[in-house]
């Protein structure tokens, strides 16, 4: 049995009505590895999430988190993993040490023992400067990292982050990306982490799954995932959505894939810097002037829009007029 593993093995999960959420979903994260799991909205991702950290059952599969079963052994996974979920619940009038101390006691720990544990976290999330400050005085980013430090109370082997940084700002983002990563590799903690970013899941996660529809569509590291878009693609930005359509479609038979997104054109080539003359030609020829033209490495937003259909912005997604299917890319 490992204690730092997840195995997920054809989960289902059907609300009333029969709306399946979740539908055969396979994954396994490996133990001290960072997996990051994103989807747009509604597409199972926190339905997963529930399952996995016990807060709803399965319809039917089977679910280990550190060897144990989420449905025959929930107390045990409780053990040995640790939940900060989206919405960060600190009472803000109480401080750092006393918030610890308590969550030390509720796992069993003595005083002494809860004490020296709350001293211990609040140096790993560099918050020992503020233990004299109540909670509610923090900072969006402080108060990330003193949940993070609550849910690693009772020393856990797997570490579930969902959403941990939505709402900050860029400086304060980095600082919970940094303390993931030392979490990660200091301590060899698993991490599960859902997010909204996918620039954060690129920058933290060692292999990253897409879900959309209840299904995963795209699993792999994300150099690989990148990887199988091509080697780079000529982003081209029009004045409105419909002469980006137009450039789409005078552009359509050059490059190896194209995409439409709103008022952007992304031409993706093998050699797509040599081809950058001959598209504007083109684009000239059929009265049509794009307002910048970039030139652009694929990205895992590039990924996201080719299986889904959409784009991952911040907390929602929008569509775009792209009507391909999504797809399962496979590139483990």
């Amino acid at each position: 049995m490992n204690d730092r593993e997840i195995v997920v093995e054809e989960l289902v999960k059907t609300y009333p009505g029969k709306v399946k959420a979740v539908q055969g979903v396979d994954f396994r994260v490996e133990a001290g590895r960072i997996f990051g799991f994103l989807g747009p909205n509604g597409a199972g991702k926190s339905t997963t999430i529930k399952i996995l950290t016990t807060l709803a059952l399965p319809t039917s599969g089977r679910v280990t988190v550190g060897g144990y079963d989420v449905v025959s052994q929930a107390t045990d996974v409780r053990r040995v993993a640790g939940v900060a979920l989206q919405d960060v619940g600190i009472d803000p009038l109480m401080k750092s040490m006393e918030l610890l101390v308590l969550q030390g006691r509720l796992y069993g720990a003595s005083r002494t023992e809860a004490t020296a544990r709350a001293r211990e976290l609040l140096e790993l999330v560099q918050l020992s400067d503020a233990v004299s400050r109540r909670a509610g005085t923090y900072s969006g980013g402080m108060r990330r990292r003193l949940d993070l430090a609550m849910a690693l109370v009772h020393q856990p082997k797997i570490l579930f982050l969902d959403e941990p940084t939505t709402g900050l700002d860029p400086a304060s983002r980095r600082d919970i990306w940094r303390e993931v990563r030392r979490l990660n590799r200091e301590l060899g903690i698993t991490i599960f982490l859902t997010t909204q970013y996918l620039e954060e899941a690129d920058e933290l996660a060692d292999t990253v799954a897409i879900i959309v529809g209840g299904k995963i569509v795209a699993e792999g590291t994300p150099a690989k995932l990148k990887a199988s878009m091509g080697e780079e693609s000529i982003n081209l930005v029009f004045d409105s959505p419909d002469l980006a359509a137009k450039g789409r479609q005078t552009l359509d038979r050059m490059g190896d894939r194209i995409q439409l997104d709103r008022d952007t054109v992304r031409l993706y080539l093998s050699k797509a810097a040599g081809s950058i003359p001959a598209v504007i030609n083109l684009l000239q020829g059929a009265g049509l002037a794009p307002i910048s033209l970039t030139l652009t490495q694929p990205t895992l937003d590039d990924v996201f829009l080719r299986v889904t259909g959409q784009r991952l912005v911040a907390s929602e997604v929008v569509p775009t007029k792209s009507t391909r299917a999504p797809r399962r890319a496979e590139a483990k």
